[in-house]
């Protein structure tokens, strides 16, 4: 345990000043995120583009290639935020159906094997089944917060619960502790989101 402490404790050290920023800027955006702020978007793109370069250092390309979806769906989202309701409003927090959601789950399953096949058989990629839970998962997840469904939230546990083992393997250590962080955000996300939706059908049914 002690040896395990003191390996973290120099992983902590040697943490470059890209993980750094790539860790502290996303933080900031998923803060935001959990706050119902549309300035969630344009500092995760800050947030994805430093993770990217990150990612590939480390030969995780399931996670580059998400970072490069990130980059297409925040441009769309903070749009979408802005201007994408009713007569171009707000958009406002809504849910999907328990169909959709089972049909989200089951999607979800067979493109992390394909996906992760394909890393297997044909690069040098590490962790790529384990990695692809993380890409696919985030891939639902942001689709899902583009359009401010609540349960956004849950595939966001998903994609932490995974990454954080998976991050410390790299010995990304930093990263990981911080997705501790965003794993407990996913949570109090869903409680927060699941407290404005009632409040917004409350105020629409009188």
């Amino acid at each position: 345990m002690i040896d395990w402490f003191v390996q973290v404790w120099a992983g902590l050290k040697a943490t470059s000043a890209l993980e750094w920023s790539a860790n502290l800027v996303y933080l900031l955006s998923v803060w935001l995120a959990t706050r119902n702020s549309v300035h969630t978007w344009w500092t995760g793109l800050i947030g994805v583009v430093l993770f990217g370069v990150l990612f590939f250092q480390i030969k995780l390309y399931a996670d580059v290639t998400l970072q490069l979806f990130y980059i297409a769906t925040s441009i769309y989202g903070w749009w979408a935020w802005s201007r994408g309701g009713e007569n171009h409003q707000e958009l406002p927090i809504t849910r999907v159906t328990g169909t959709q959601l089972l049909s989200f789950f089951v999607l979800g399953v067979l493109v992390t094997l394909g996906y992760g096949a394909l890393l297997h058989n044909f690069t040098d990629a590490s962790s790529p089944f384990i990695d692809s839970v993380v890409m696919t998962a985030s891939v639902i997840a942001q689709l899902l917060l583009m359009y401010r469904k609540l349960e956004t939230w849950m595939f966001w546990i998903i994609v932490n619960v995974v990454a954080i083992p998976l991050y410390a393997s790299k010995d990304l250590y930093f990263t990981s502790g911080i997705y501790v962080f965003f794993l407990i955000n996913a949570f109090w996300g869903f409680i927060s989101w699941q407290r404005l939706y009632r409040s917004a059908s409350v105020r629409e049914a009188l």
